[in-house]
C-alpha cells in the first residue's frame, strides 16, 4: 500500500496548479475503468487510454487525439496500421522511461526483446477522480523483480474546443541506491504520428526559436513543439518542461522520424565536448519530482502564443 498522505499532497498540488486551466477549459472529463486500462473521454469524445496491465512492460497513454478527434500519435506497436512505420516497438504512445538506471534498461524493455538487463514498471495502484485526474503508483523493478524506484504519478486532463491538455506531476523515490546514468535514451516521451514526423514534412521548434532535428536535438529548451498534418489538417504537440525539474532546462531527444522526448539526465550523447557531469545519483529514500504539461492544438500557433502558454504554466506551477 502506498503512502496515502503523500499521494494526497501531490494530488492537491497538481489540482491547485491547474486551477486556472480548469476554469478556462471546463469541458467535462470522464473515465471508464477496465481490466488493466482506463479510458479517457473529454466532452464525451474519446481522448486516450491509460494502459497499466501486466501485458505491458510500462504504463502508457495511447492514442492521443486532438480536439476534433485526429490521432496525433503512432499506432504501432499497439495496433498495426497499413503503411505505418514499425521501428522501435518500445515507443508506446506517451510514456516515461529511462535507458540506464544502475545498468537496468527501463526504455528498450519490451517483453520480446532479448537483452538481459530489461527492467519492468509494475502497476501497484491507480485511482480516478471527478476532477479529471488519474493517479497511480508504479514500481520500477530490475530483472530479478527487486524494486529500484517507486513512481507516484498524477495526470490531470482538460480541454477546450481547440486544445487538449495533460498535466503530469511525477515523483520518483529510490528504494535502494540508484544511478541515472548519462544516456540519451529517455525520459518523458511521445512517439508522434508518422504524418507529423519531420521526415514527412513536420516541424520541430523549440523555445529558443531553433527549428529542425539538427538544431533542436540535444539542446536545452523550456519547451519544444512538434507539428505537422493529420488527414490534411495542421496539428501540434507541445511539451512544456517546468523550470524546477532537475537539471532544467531539459535537453531534448527529438528525432525527424517521430520520437519526441525531454531528457533531464543525458549530456555526453548530446554534447560530447561538454564538461558538465551527466546523470544523477539517488540514495535510498531520496526523491526527484518532475512536472510537464502536454498541449495538443489544432492549427498553426505562433511562438508568442506558445511562450504565453509556458509563462502561464510557470505561474501556476511555482
Amino acid at each position: 500500500m502506498y503512502c496515502v498522505r503523500k499521494m494526497k499532497t501531490i494530488l492537491a498540488s497538481a489540482v491547485a496548479a491547474i486551477a486556472t486551466v480548469a476554469a478556462a477549459f471546463a469541458l467535462s472529463t470522464n473515465f471508464v475503468t477496465g481490466a488493466g486500462q482506463i479510458a479517457v473521454a473529454i466532452d464525451g469524445q474519446p481522448f486516450s487510454i491509460f494502459y497499466t496491465g501486466a501485458s505491458y512492460p510500462k504504463p502508457f497513454l495511447a492514442p492521443l487525439r486532438s480536439a476534433d478527434g485526429r490521432v496525433v500519435t503512432r499506432g504501432f506497436p499497439m495496433e498495426n496500421v497499413a503503411g505505418e512505420s514499425r521501428d522501435h516497438p518500445h515507443h508506446r504512445g506517451l510514456w516515461i522511461g529511462y535507458g540506464n538506471v544502475s545498468g537496468v534498461n527501463f526504455w528498450e524493455n519490451e517483453f520480446d526483446y532479448t537483452t538481459s538487463n530489461r527492467g519492468r514498471m509494475v502497476t501497484r495502484e491507480t485511482h480516478t477522480s471527478g476532477a479529471g485526474t488519474i493517479e497511480g503508483v508504479f514500481e520500477w523493478q530490475d530483472p530479478q523483480q527487486r524494486v529500484m524506484l517507486e513512481e507516484h504519478r498524477v495526470m490531470k486532463f482538460a480541454g477546450s474546443t481547440d486544445l487538449r491538455i495533460i498535466d503530469f506531476d511525477v515523483e520518483l523515490t529510490a528504494k535502494q541506491d540508484v544511478m541515472f546514468e548519462d544516456t540519451k535514451e529517455g525520459f518523458f516521451a511521445i512517439r508522434v504520428a508518422d504524418s507529423i514526423a519531420e521526415k514527412n514534412g513536420g516541424v520541430i521548434l523549440n523555445s529558443r526559436g531553433d527549428r529542425t532535428e539538427k538544431k533542436v536535438w540535444g539542446k536545452r529548451a523550456d519547451w519544444v513543439e512538434y507539428s505537422g498534418t493529420v488527414n490534411g489538417e495542421t496539428v501540434g504537440i507541445t511539451i512544456l518542461n517546468q523550470r524546477t525539474n532537475f537539471n532544467s532546462p531539459a535537453r531534448w531527444h527529438v528525432r525527424a522520424y517521430g520520437l519526441f522526448a525531454a531528457n533531464p539526465f543525458g549530456v555526453k550523447d548530446f554534447d560530447p565536448g561538454s564538461t558538465e557531469a551527466g546523470g544523477k545519483h539517488l540514495a535510498a529514500g531520496q526523491s526527484l519530482r518532475f512536472r510537464y504539461r502536454v498541449i495538443i492544438h489544432r492549427g498553426d500557433r505562433p511562438m508568442s502564443e506558445i511562450g504565453t502558454w509556458y509563462a502561464q504554466y510557470e505561474q501556476q506551477n511555482p
